[in-house]
């Protein structure tokens, strides 16, 4: 099915820039915190000797890889922040945490080695909550993962009692634990423990978590759904029923692999996801449909679309409509979005423009991105039987670009460059474009690249800024497009330029 974005003409743009060779900021990207010299609490065995061995185990499989060991609060919110701009250009941002912590009324608090607690309230400001390293994965293109390898039992028993309703009332930080993650853009919390559980350290240098973790990560052709429940299967084994791994999040619509695997495209057709997920059929269809029989929506989804694969003997579209059905009356949203493709483009089933556009409705309804954007785009162009109206598709256009959609971003901002939203100007635009740019939008970079003259000098002006503001760009902010805007251009995608 064709990408839901508004096209400007092509306009290519005859300057002469120097040759240039061109690096890639790293794809995946890791940060790795071990913690054992705890100064006011009993110190850890095994964390350091985890973290160093996980760190190396990531170098090998392609990740760039940073490592923090025994860091007070200062150095971790540090590290925390400058690994989040990174994460931005990559497709995978990983962040692995082997040290104290402690969780009170879904709010998980990881403990510095610094910290010095006398008293429940000064657990706050004496640690790193878990909503801080997910805000500094989530801007991963892909996949954010987050892995906490710690005990989860009170490191601070004689001061906090946990018990006391009062005391964890006051301790919670009012976000609840995990907040909503894109459905696009996957979200992985790994626990080694369940809540209130000790993470073993086992016999040896590593613990149980950390050997079967980095057992299954090399393996190449195990999606990561799968390679998460084999590590807990693992560790049950290992420990004797006493540690069980646990998994939180959501993960994307299409197969992911931390080890090899063919990549699909960044926002990937049917057709693309089809192939993909035939794979992980092919590698491990018994724990697959074993997911799917327990009633895994995503599991269902990935049956239903390895159905759709033209080149595989498993193709039967109609037994793709059926699980795709099954999905959808137990109220899965992406599995609408997935019908509704289906169904809209005929695919080995008969069109049904009707119910496909009554399924993207209801998926919008639910706050798919990529559905709103669609429907955005069918509200502009009439499509599937609508009603043109610019103001509706702006309307859907802005909240899918809340949600993190970047062919929303582009959209939205290609109407405010041009005046054409009311309460959105130029400078607008150019926060659209930036964070269109860094979330790996190809459609931005190439209209920045090849139609800069489609936007007025006062987006690139505000763009120009933005980008100063962020160390990518020296030059004056002037709003003229010249050789250092595209280096500046292209290194907030993820490119970076070097002469011969």
């Amino acid at each position: 099915m064709p990408r839901r974005f508004l096209a400007l003409p092509l306009i290519l743009l005859l300057l002469a820039f120097p040759a240039l060779a061109e690096t890639r900021a790293s794809d995946r990207v890791a940060l790795v915190l071990g913690l054992a010299a705890y100064q006011h609490i009993p110190g850890l065995r095994n964390t350091v000797n985890d973290a160093g061995a996980l760190a190396e185990t990531l170098e090998g499989i392609g990740f760039q890889v940073q490592v923090l060991m025994d860091a007070t609060r200062d150095e971790t919110l540090a590290a925390l922040s400058d690994f989040a701009f990174k994460a931005e250009t990559a497709d995978i941002a990983l962040i692995y945490y082997a040290g104290h912590g402690v969780s009170v009324q879904g709010t998980t608090f990881l403990i510095p080695v610094d910290a010095q607690v006398r008293a429940a309230r000064d657990i706050v400001a004496a640690s790193v909550t878990m909503d801080q390293m997910l805000a500094a994965v989530d801007g991963a293109r892909k996949m954010s993962i987050l892995i906490l390898d710690s005990c989860r039992d009170n490191p601070f028993p004689e001061v906090i009692d946990l018990r006391d309703p009062e005391v964890a009332k006051g301790l919670t930080t009012g976000k609840g634990g995990l907040a909503a993650p894109s459905p696009e853009r996957g979200t992985l919390v790994a626990y080694a423990a369940r809540d209130g559980e000790v993470a073993l350290d086992g016999d040896g240098a590593n613990s149980p978590f950390n050997i079967a973790l980095r057992d299954n990560i090399v393996k190449p052709e195990l999606e990561i759904s799968l390679l998460f429940r084999q590590v807990r299967d693992e560790v049950l084994a290992a420990t004797g029923n006493r540690q069980e791994p646990t998994t939180y999040g959501s993960l994307p619509g299409q197969p992911f692999y931390l080890t090899g695997g063919t990549a699909t495209p960044a926002e990937p057709g049917l057709e693309d996801l089809a192939v993909a997920w035939q794979r992980v059929v092919a590698a491990d269809r018994a724990s697959l449909e074993k997911s799917a029989a327990a009633g895994d929506s995503r599991s269902l989804v990935g049956l239903a679309l390895a159905k759709l694969d033209r080149q595989s003997t498993d193709y039967a579209p109609q037994e793709a409509q059926e699980l795709l059905e099954k999905a959808v009356a137990a109220g899965d949203a992406d599995a609408k979005y997935r019908l509704a493709k289906v169904l809209e483009g005929g695919i080995g089933v008969d069109p049904d423009p009707a119910r496909a556009l009554k399924l993207y409705q209801e998926a919008a309804e639910a706050k798919i991105p990529a559905a709103l954007n669609d429907m955005g785009y069918f509200q502009f162009t009439g499509e599937l039987g609508l009603t043109k109206d610019r103001d509706k598709a702006l309307a859907l256009f802005r909240e899918a670009a809340a949600q993190g959609h970047t062919e929303a971003m582009f959209n939205l901002a290609s109407f405010a460059a041009n005046g054409l939203v009311p309460d959105l100007g130029p400078k607008d635009a150019a926060d659209l474009l930036y964070r269109a740019l860094r979330g790996g939008s190809e459609l931005a970079l190439d209209a920045l690249l090849n139609n800069a003259d489609k936007f007025p000098a006062e987006t690139w002006a505000g763009l120009q800024d933005i980008l100063a503001g962020k160390g990518l760009y020296d030059g004056a902010v002037d709003g003229s497009f010249g050789p250092g805007t595209r280096r500046a251009i292209l290194a907030a995608y993820g490119i970076f330029e070097t002469e011969d």
